[in-house]
């Protein structure tokens, strides 16, 4: 890491959104409801709303306001600005985009629309009803019965442009983590949502009008309650929009391409088979705790949630720990199983645990120990040597064994597990904004953390990071 030599380059950062100059915008409304259910039953167990409630014009702002809206806006001395979006990414780069497949939303002409955060509007890419066309690549024909789906996609470039080909996990990574707040924004708001994982990626990059060697789909979230299937789709024709360059130039990064070449499905069969095919590889049951801690509303936690910049090193309750793992682990409703995901936890200060690195017990709901010892140390280095890393009150470190993913799913088990992991993360950053504390993701020297949580670990790979703790209070602004 040292000698890549890799410095950023401030000239070609990135703009922070995807504009289509000639587009007119349609404004979002935004008297948004304020998500008053409990975070711990939003992102908790559940069945589907007994009585779904209808998708509007209102509804579809308010998820996707909590999921991908800005939600504040730093400016720094220059007149530099961020933007800060509800759910967290890697580096504030902000890699992933949202477009809405609309057929039956009230409010909305059936189209195809991309998702611009920065002036809180949607632009209509195709007119039309294309709900049956997303459903034929999807090769699921509920989709064309669903009033709407997101599309999650990512913008390679303004991941790469920091973190180079190793920008391709961070895909998965921050699309997971957008996921978990669709999917408890979307119970919040009584509407159905589910996840998939498996469709043809070039019918629907074409579908979006997407150059799939800067920018592809990542993942369909369909939505609200099943109702009448929409009519046969139009041709689909190429589009040729006008989109204003993110920087003066690009570096390309053909590692990041081909990896997602080699994990895209060329055909409706072929989507099929691969469900079937590894189905009954890697379902998982989840135990999940039968009491419900309370917790913030839903719209509270995400409106506090940030990615802490510094922990005080101060202790968590055990219950407070128990809650968040406990209710992150539940199971993703997702075209194919989870439970591709382990968990390790270094634990610096909760109090009623010892300090030590542990296994988390998904089924059981259990950690068992691994290791007795102060590991702040370790944490730190682990998390290529970010102070963050020991200075939390606990770290979980996300593994997976990939040649077991990779067996059941083929090269597309790698996005999978990713994803996984960011949900999981990102469930865990409500879950620590919910009880009041904090939480930041960090990536991490791979083979150093399998060895360090061997022999348990072995046959293992590590995915992910996050940090759980409270947060260092900031000093009072002199006046």
């Amino acid at each position: 890491m040292r000698g890549s030599g890799h410095v950023l380059d401030w000239e070609t950062k990135p703009l922070p959104f995807k504009i289509y100059p000639a587009l007119e915008a349609r404004r979002l409304p935004t008297a948004l409801p304020a998500l008053a259910m409990d975070t711990f039953a939003a992102i908790g167990p559940g069945a589907p709303p007994a009585h779904a409630a209808p998708l509007d014009l209102d509804r579809l702002a308010a998820l996707l306001f909590y999921s991908a809206g800005v939600t504040r806006v730093k400016t720094y001395p220059g007149g530099g600005q961020v933007h800060f979006r509800a759910a967290p990414s890697t580096g504030a780069l902000y890699q992933t985009e949202v477009y809405v497949v609309a057929g039956a939303v009230d409010g909305l002409a059936p189209g195809i629309y991309h998702f611009n955060p920065g002036d809180f509007s949607l632009r209509c890419l195709r007119t039309g009803d294309w709900r049956g066309a997303l459903a034929l690549a999807a090769a699921d024909d509920a989709v064309a019965g669903q009033p709407a789906s997101l599309i999650l996609s990512a913008i390679y470039w303004r991941n790469t442009w920091k973190y180079q080909a190793r920008g391709y996990r961070h895909l998965f990574w921050d699309a997971g983590t957008m996921l978990s707040q669709v999917l408890a924004a979307a119970r919040a708001l009584d509407l159905p949502a589910r996840l998939l994982g498996g469709f043809v990626d070039a019918q629907v990059n074409g579908l979006l009008g997407l150059d799939a060697g800067r920018e592809g789909a990542l993942v369909i979230a369909p939505l609200g309650a099943d109702g009448p299937s929409a009519p046969a789709s139009p041709i689909v024709t190429p589009l040729d929009l006008e989109v204003i360059p993110l920087s003066p130039r690009e570096v390309d990064y053909p590692l990041l391409r081909q990896a997602y070449h080699d994990s895209s499905l060329d055909s409706e069969p072929e989507v099929s088979d691969w469900r079937e095919a590894g189905g009954q590889v890697l379902r998982s049951d989840h135990v999940v705790m039968q009491d419900l801690t309370p917790s913030r509303a839903l719209g509270e936690t995400i409106g506090r949630r940030g990615s802490t910049r510094e922990f005080s090193g101060a202790a968590i309750p055990d219950t407070a720990l128990a809650a968040a793992l406990a209710h992150a682990t539940t199971g993703i409703p997702m075209d194919v199983p989870d439970g591709l995901v382990d968990l390790y936890v270094n634990v610096h200060a909760v109090t009623g645990l010892e300090p030590g690195s542990y296994a988390y017990d998904r089924g059981a709901h259990a950690l068992s120990r691994l290791r007795a010892a102060d590991v702040r140390q370790a944490s730190a280095f682990l998390c290529l040597e970010q102070a963050l890393g020991g200075t939390s009150s606990a770290t979980v470190f996300f593994m997976g064994d990939l040649s077991r993913v990779l067996g059941g799913w083929g090269n597309r088990g790698y996005r999978l597990a990713n994803l996984e992991a960011g949900l999981i993360g990102g469930r865990l950053y409500l879950g620590a904004y919910a009880q009041g504390f904090g939480a930041s993701g960090l990536t991490f020297y791979d083979r150093a953390v399998v060895e360090f949580f061997s022999p348990h670990a072995v046959g293992r790979e590590a995915l992910f990071v996050t940090a759980l703790g409270r947060s260092r209070p900031r000093p009072a602004t002199p006046r």
